[in-house]
């Protein structure tokens, strides 16, 4: 999420943390919904990001005994983040959730750590990878531990940008197979520190054997990157494309670096 590198003040980030916790706690989507790209905090340094999502119209259903249904239900995830050098970051993501019912729960953990290759941060190619562990309960995941490995690879050209991320997702379990999803991200600058731009998010099944992509779920993000006070913004409307999908997510990110 954060593309703009503003300096940012401590009395913003506080105010962001007041304002997010009248929010309900989410659950419904991904606990983040982003398309990775080059940013890194400065070493030394940390940050926060707050994602935040709800699902207003999806499935109600569950896919598994224990889960919770995503219909109606709101995801805040924390992800505290500290600079370890110029090409690694650490992150760690706390998982919360509260139900259509109302019923907020705390739903595990996540530790990543993402490498960006040195690049012209202003202009050409980048590249990077990103490898997160988590354990989560088994309302948001039918197994609780979970390896995930993304490559990121991007492009800059005047106030365009354009960034891919390849995820494989294992199940750590025995009987867990690794499944395959592609996120892609379109923004233009549109001055004033403003980004608009589109994301695509599509499973494409088992690593093995993926596709056909209509039985998965797609789903496509009208999104802005900004900054209000110091504060990185994305913010996104998104649209399922198949059965699959959630068909309505609200989604927004609110960064601080410290």
């Amino acid at each position: 999420m954060r593309a703009l590198r503003p300096a940012c003040h401590a009395p913003a980030a506080l105010l962001a943390l007041v304002s997010l916790s009248g929010a309900p706690l989410a659950a419904a989507a991904p606990e983040e919904i982003q398309v990775y790209v080059d940013d890194l905090t400065t070493p030394g340094r940390f940050g926060l990001d707050v994602h935040n999502n709800y699902a207003s119209s999806a499935r109600d259903t569950p896919d598994y005994e224990g889960e919770q249904p995503p219909e109606h239900v709101y995801r805040l995830t924390p992800e505290f983040y500290y600079g370890l050098s110029s090409e690694l970051e650490l992150g760690l993501y706390l998982l919360s959730t509260r139900s259509a019912a109302g019923e907020a729960h705390f739903d595990g953990e996540k530790l990543r750590l993402k490498f960006i290759a040195p690049h012209d941060a202003q202009h050409g190619m980048f590249w990077g990878l990103n490898v997160e562990l988590g354990r989560t309960s088994e309302r948001v995941s039918e197994y609780p531990w979970n390896l995930e490995v993304k490559g990121i690879l991007g492009y800059r050209q005047s106030r365009w940008l354009l960034a891919a991320n390849l995820n494989v997702d294992r199940s750590l379990a025995r009987t867990g197979v690794a499944t395959l999803e592609l996120d892609t991200k379109l923004a233009y600058d549109v001055g004033h520190e403003i980004q608009l731009g589109t994301e695509l998010y599509d499973e494409l099944g088992p690593a093995t054997h993926p596709g056909p992509l209509n039985e998965f779920s797609q789903a496509a993000y009208a999104i802005v990157d900004t900054e209000v006070h110091g504060l990185e913004i994305n913010a996104g409307l998104g649209w399922g494309l198949t059965s699959a999908a959630d068909q309505w997510v609200l989604k927004l990110i609110v960064g601080h670096r410290f």
